[in-house]
């Protein structure tokens, strides 16, 4: 009952990092439909296929057998030999079956779903051996959903299967006048026919599954209000985490602009409280902001400027304008372009003279 009344609670729509939690620890959406789908068509395709070669496999490998069987010593060894080799035509016959029934299957599974490695679902939990848990999967809403989805699935495939052999019903009266290689290719005819109509019955009985599944999954996963907000305290973060984050952010922002500085053209300052530091070169359609900083930030700017032999040139006006209109690695606004122009002319008829 408690658990019911905690689902009921459960109203909002799961979060991604809800889901990829989810899917990290295993819990997928997974439809038994889809598996069985593709390994019918994996079979059907076999009988289409490769049913008649490896048939004609088998006739050869086992003549001999046939052939000699009363020729076989009665003694252990002989017979286990020949039970060996039984087994390896066997298994030859059977290769390509299994082995596209394999892909068919791991086929199914990446299309549900991205390959997960995780040991979880392999750590024992209390739940698997409680007996209210499985009194719960044996008589709950689950149980019963899948008991109803097992008979209707034995209800329309033995329609159609009963349909298609219905329709056959006079040539398969015949079969057995026919000779084994004709009996065979109709034998084989009417299985192609049965696997077909199985297959398309089984084509809506897997979408239906696997789109009920993955409602299942996302009703599972509901998260309450209170789960929320407590997802997103965790993912915003303590105040002084962000604190932290924040200054080392900043941090790197200063790095990167110190490092930029001497790529500058001019140095436009306040005398005590500002600095932006700009760049120009030929084609450039605008003049851009390479590091900005007030008052001991500005100080280190004009101390590297002056390391570095970048001219620094002191407008009150426009430093104070520049650093509130423009932000590092933008272009200066258009209605500064006049005065960073005579700012930067100024600077290089300097650089011509001294040249």
């Amino acid at each position: 009952m408690a658990e019911e009344t905690d689902q009921e609670d459960k109203t909002e729509e799961p979060t991604f990092r809800r889901i990829e939690q989810a899917i990290e620890r295993g819990d997928v959406p997974n439809s038994p439909e889809i598996y069985t789908f593709f390994i019918l068509a994996a079979l059907t395709l076999v009988l289409i296929v490769s049913a008649k070669p490896i048939a004609e496999a088998l006739s050869r490998d086992m003549r001999g057998f046939l052939l000699h069987a009363g020729d076989v010593p009665a003694d252990p060894g002989t017979f286990l030999g020949v039970a060996m080799r039984a087994a390896w035509i066997g298994l030859k016959a059977l290769a390509i079956p299994l082995g596209l029934a394999m892909v068919a299957g791991l086929g199914a599974g990446f299309l549900q779903h991205r390959p997960i490695l995780t040991a979880q679902s392999l750590m024992p939990q209390f739940s698997r051996i409680s007996p209210m848990a499985g009194m719960k999967r044996l008589f709950g809403m689950e149980a019963w959903v899948n008991f109803g989805k097992g008979l209707a699935k034995i209800v329309l495939v033995g329609v159609v299967a009963g349909a298609i052999l219905w329709a056959e019903h006079d040539r398969a009266e015949s079969f057995a006048q026919l000779e084994p290689g004709a009996a065979l290719a109709a034998t084989l005819t009417l299985a192609v026919k049965m696997m077909g109509g199985m297959l398309a019955i089984y084509a809506a009985i897997a979408l239906g599954d696997a789109l009920y599944q993955r409602h299942r999954w996302k009703a599972r996963l509901r998260m309450s209000k209170e789960e929320m907000k407590q997802e997103h305290k965790e993912s915003e973060g303590s105040p002084e985490v962000k604190a932290r984050q924040r200054q080392l952010r900043q941090a790197k922002v200063k790095k990167r602009m110190m490092a930029a500085v001497p790529t500058a053209t001019v140095i436009v300052t306040n005398p005590t409280h500002f600095a932006v530091a700009l760049r120009y070169e030929a084609g450039m359609a605008a003049p851009i902001c390479v590091a900005k900083g007030v008052d001991s930030l500005a100080l280190r700017i004009r101390a590297v400027a002056k390391k570095h032999d970048v001219p620094v040139l002191e407008n009150p006006p426009l430093a104070r304008a520049l650093h509130a209109t423009v932000e590092v690695d933008d272009e200066i606004p258009a209605e500064h372009y006049r005065a960073v122009a005579e700012v930067i002319g100024f600077v290089l008829r300097l650089r011509r003279r001294a040249a």
